[in-house]
């Protein structure tokens, strides 16, 4: 059942002045539209262990699913509850050495880039040359309240480290299989993340496609930058969620600006949200043409994002630089970013010992076992320098 966000599109409109009829009907629109595709339903399997041929078959022609139902209430509140400890522990400002209550500041000791900021409803990324520049284009910035913070934090990098509720989602056995399903049984790790969209001040995301490495690749394929796993916490509306082009993951790399111009506007022609409730995951494709708005509704959305790699879109291959400032991606470097997946299969098998584990076929292969305890803690300091970014 997906919530009722009519008072959220309302406000969304009235940000956008001369455009908020435009504006409002987009968003209708988009809604309705995405309620109808066939692209969404819990997560299937064959009596073979295949997932579902309907499912691979929409994904495929989509670029992105909404598997329903796969985080059940109670892992929603443990999640919940460690999100909102996380947050605690966020700096005071951005750069800041504490958090509010001056402890130390989430991620102060880290080498890495963990948490980033935008002015409130902000896109800090648009137009800018920022991850290779494939945020083209700037997005409208809506004008914020007068008591709205003037930064807020909207994307956590290497979120695992900080966050053990997450790291038990990362070990999910239905999402894993279905990662073994989409990019084989040696599939390799990318990059986590959590982003934030609160009511009111989050942070727009321009239009763009995730891939950086292989749009030349004699071998280019629809999926040869892997995907995304996107759980929703709060659950994800056409005001706060991310927008796509169903299909664009196919077309190679997408000149955006022109894309924009020839809609007449940012509201790109074609796209829809990514609406589903809390408990749903997205699979979306890396390729596929993406973004959102400033999150000027009522609704927060977190996501708990995270992606894979076929092992051949890496092994032996030149990093984008995105995520990490590893240059060549060998074996070894793919082998040590792999044991966060042993570490969340642990610690899933800790919080939920009823569920039947997933096995990764490489750790199976090598008679290799992960415990999850305070020293492979102590172990993930750091862990997204080594990510997989392509």
């Amino acid at each position: 059942m997906v919530q009722d966000i009519t008072a959220s599109i309302e406000a969304c409109a009235a940000h956008y002045g001369d455009e908020s009829d435009e504006m409002r009907a987009y968003l209708l629109d988009g809604q309705r539209k995405a309620l109808a595709m066939d692209n969404r339903g819990p997560i299937v399997f064959e009596d073979n262990g295949q997932l579902s041929q309907h499912i691979v078959t929409a994904y495929e022609k989509y670029g992105f699913y909404i598997f329903t139902d796969v985080i059940n209430e109670d892992e929603l509140e443990d999640i919940k509850a460690d999100l909102n400890d996380l947050k605690g522990r966020f700096p005071v400002s951005p750069g800041a050495p504490v958090a509010a209550n001056g402890s130390p500041a989430l991620g102060a000791d880290c080498s890495t880039l963990t948490l980033l900021w935008s002015k409130s409803l902000g896109d800090p990324l648009g137009g800018t040359k920022l991850a290779n520049g494939r945020h083209q284009v700037k997005l409208y910035e809506p004008t914020a309240a007068d008591d709205a913070p003037e930064f807020a934090p909207f994307l956590l990098l290497g979120s695992l480290q900080f966050s053990e509720t997450c790291l038990r989602v990362y070990g999910h056995p239905q999402l894993l299989k279905v990662a073994e399903e989409i990019n084989g049984g040696d599939f390799a790790p990318f990059n986590e993340s959590l982003f934030i969209k609160e009511p009111g001040v989050g942070a727009a995301v321009s239009w763009h496609q995730d891939g950086s490495t292989h749009w030349d690749n004699p071998e280019f394929d629809g999926g040869i930058h892997g995907f995304n796993f996107m759980v929703q916490v709060y659950g994800s509306t056409a005001v706060n969620g991310v927008w796509v082009l169903p299909g664009s993951h196919t077309q190679g790399k997408i000149d955006i600006t022109k894309l924009v111009a020839q809609s007449g506007s940012e509201r790109i022609e074609g796209t829809v949200p990514l609406v589903c409730d809390a408990g749903d995951v997205i699979i979306c494709n890396r390729q596929l043409l993406h973004g959102s708005f400033a999150n000027t509704g009522f609704e927060p959305r977190i996501t708990v994002n995270f992606g894979f790699h076929r092992r051949s879109s890496v092994l032996n291959v030149e990093g984008s630089g995105t995520h990490s400032e590893v240059q060549i991606f060998d074996a070894d470097l793919i082998a040590k970013r792999s044991e966060v997946i042993g570490y969340g299969i642990d610690a899933r098998r800790q919080r939920f010992p009823a569920e039947t584990p997933f096995v990764y076929k490489p750790f199976r292969d090598q008679g290799l076992v992960y415990q999850w305890n305070e020293e492979a803690r102590a172990s993930l300091h750091d862990y997204n320098a080594l990510d997989l970014s392509i």
